[in-house]
């Protein structure tokens, strides 16, 4: 029986990133629980717990990501099982959260879907959710139950640090991202420079300027996920254009739907560093394409809940964090 601090836990795993919650289990230094994970021929979604999860604080590493709504669906039966099971707390790991980029109502008789999915994972009986870098911060006001959003960068940053790149520019590639790109910037002591663009349909962007300086320098553009990468493509194209030695790009979550690895492949990118916040499949897989573990990350969080401590600075929310 696992055990901290006099806590019994157990984590389990459901489809969507088993060899994430795999590499947590082994930094807890624990076996993931045992679950089944049923479709009936309709489609519906049945799950089974196959061990006792009674007065056990629970933990369950499901991002929501392609398949959205499968994955999703699959989240919020395993919870309801185990509230019926009588579980003391249900912990949710949900690196990458779905419905993130439906914050706000865009335009009129839209839906704010990023609130509907908090209040479906609330009413089905999560006591907290664990994230890594959500696509809006105001997403944690959706939630009434303990929200913990994990910071990437500190990963990535300790990464472009150790390959020693000399003359670093930091990009965003729009000016929302602005802030994201400036605590980079301060890790890797470099400027910044932000790229004007604007999108004339979903999913294409235009480049329109550059303000900044990337001539004769190692551009490395910063985002919180990439989707189709039409994007990260005509910014990394724009950058070599504008005389950049060498362009990289980092991303806390691979989306990469569609054509996105053909255009990563096929970009002016040198290389497209990421996180196993998602589980690539082998046809999303490039050479190009370097993926980070956070596992290490999420398991120090579930030590520290555990153990009643703060993770503000764990989670890198404070600026007191040691590489």
């Amino acid at each position: 029986m696992a055990e901290i601090n006099r806590k019994k836990f157990k984590i389990f795993s459901l489809s969507a990133n088993r060899e994430l919650a795999i590499e947590i289990a082994k930094c807890m230094n624990v076996e993931l629980g045992k679950c089944l994970i049923n479709r009936f021929a309709d489609g519906e979604t049945q799950v089974e717990i196959e061990e006792t999860v009674r007065g056990h604080h629970i933990f369950v590493v499901q991002p929501t990501h392609t398949p959205v709504n499968e994955n999703l669906m699959e989240l919020l039966v395993m919870v309801d099982a185990l509230k019926r099971a009588s579980a003391k707390t249900i912990n949710l790991i949900v690196p990458y959260y779905g419905y993130s980029r439906q914050d706000r109502k865009a335009r009129a008789r839209q839906p704010i879907t990023a609130k509907l999915v908090a209040n479906l994972i609330e009413v089905a009986g999560a006591t907290r959710m664990m994230t890594m870098d959500l696509h809006a911060s105001q997403i944690q006001g959706f939630f009434d139950i303990p929200i913990d959003d994990f910071r990437a960068l500190p990963t990535m940053a300790k990464y472009f640090i150790e390959k020693n790149l000399a003359d670093i520019v930091v990009v965003t590639p729009d000016h929302g991202g602005a802030t994201r790109a400036r605590r980079l910037a301060e890790y890797l002591g470099a400027p910044i420079a932000i790229i004007d663009k604007r999108r004339p349909r979903p999913n294409v962007a235009e480049v329109m300027g550059l303000i900044g300086d990337v001539e004769g320098k190692n551009a490395i553009i910063i985002d919180d996920m990439i989707d189709t990468a039409g994007t990260l493509q005509t910014a990394a194209n724009a950058l070599a254009e504008r005389g950049a030695k060498a362009v990289y790009a980092a991303c806390t979550h691979p989306i990469l739907s569609g054509p996105a690895v053909e255009r990563v492949e096929t970009s002016a990118l040198v290389e497209l560093v990421t996180t196993n916040t998602i589980c690539l499949p082998p046809e999303k897989k490039s050479a190009k394409i370097k993926q980070l573990c956070i596992g290490y990350l999420l398991a120090e969080g579930i030590k520290h809940i555990l153990n009643d401590e703060p993770v503000s600075e764990l989670a890198g929310l404070t600026d007191s964090i040691n590489f």
